[in-house]
């Protein structure tokens, strides 16, 4: 592959290990106001992005490509509301989506079809984790502060299943 879509695909890794670590922040926030349930949720939910930063990183080395890990930021870790958090996460994977936009144009335009194909799995992801996070703040939105369904909303996103292995490209 060529520098330009190494370094996109490393520019990648370092969102994905990012929004990790983001979700880390949401989590420790959840789990010291004791909304247990989402706290579960986002911890689980930052062990996905790990695994999808650990994706891209094992295609570049099945690639024989160098790898550049990057400083991460310390993410945000103080919210207003568990409404709040979610708009946050929501935007984030908004951002994702984009930036998987763009890199997949980028190795498009660079003929780099082994990365298009790779990057088809983070496309389809993408519309399956801004569908999740719009219900979330859809639902948060319409409970408003109500302790009751703050609750029941808690519980139920306390219910989400261990995080899924995304399929791997290293043997």
């Amino acid at each position: 592959m060529n520098e330009r879509v190494v370094e996109a695909i490393n520019r990648q890794v370092n969102s994905e290990l990012s929004a990790s670590y983001s979700y880390l922040g949401m989590f420790s926030w959840c789990e010291r106001q004791k909304f247990t349930g989402a706290a579960r949720w986002l911890r689980l939910q930052s062990q996905e992005e790990y695994m999808h930063g650990m994706k891209l990183l094992d295609f570049l080395l099945a690639r024989d490509c160098d790898v550049d890990l990057r400083q991460i930021e310390a993410p945000h870790v103080s919210y207003n509301s568990l409404l709040d958090v979610f708009e946050r996460a929501l935007q984030q994977e908004q951002e994702v989506s984009r930036q998987i936009d763009e890199l997949y144009e980028t190795a498009f335009k660079e003929k780099a079809f082994a990365a298009v194909a790779e990057l088809q799995w983070f496309l389809t992801e993408q519309v399956e984790e801004e569908k999740t996070g719009r219900e979330i703040v859809t639902k948060l939105k319409m409970i408003g502060s109500d302790p009751s369904s703050l609750l029941e909303m808690d519980r139920e996103l306390g219910a989400r299943s261990g995080v899924e292995q995304p399929p791997s490209t290293a043997s």
